[in-house]
């Protein structure tokens, strides 16, 4: 993995270990497991999170709490407009 600053999601804590899963471009590029301790205050599953590499280590996790709201905000819309019956207005 290259040097640098990446996005990245929280997907899952399982056993004291968080798996993040790293963006380029929208799309999955890799993956870091990381200690839930390394993780700032407040972040759990679903964060997203600046992460800067160096020399393929972490060495810096800024959470970005504005994009990690629009994802919840976009994910409960597709549910609910998933969750409609077919017959229901819109």
């Amino acid at each position: 993995m290259s040097d640098g600053t990446y996005t990245a999601t929280v997907d899952r804590i399982e056993e004291g270990i968080a798996v993040c899963l790293l963006e380029s471009e929208g799309e999955v590029i890799d993956e870091r497991r990381l200690d839930a301790g390394e993780l700032p205050d407040d972040c759990g599953e679903g964060t997203v999170l600046e992460i800067e590499l160096r020399n393929d280590e972490v060495v810096a996790l800024t959470p970005d709490r504005g994009e990690s709201e629009r994802r919840r905000e976009r994910a409960q819309s597709r549910f609910d407009r998933l969750s409609r019956r077919p017959d229901e207005e819109r």
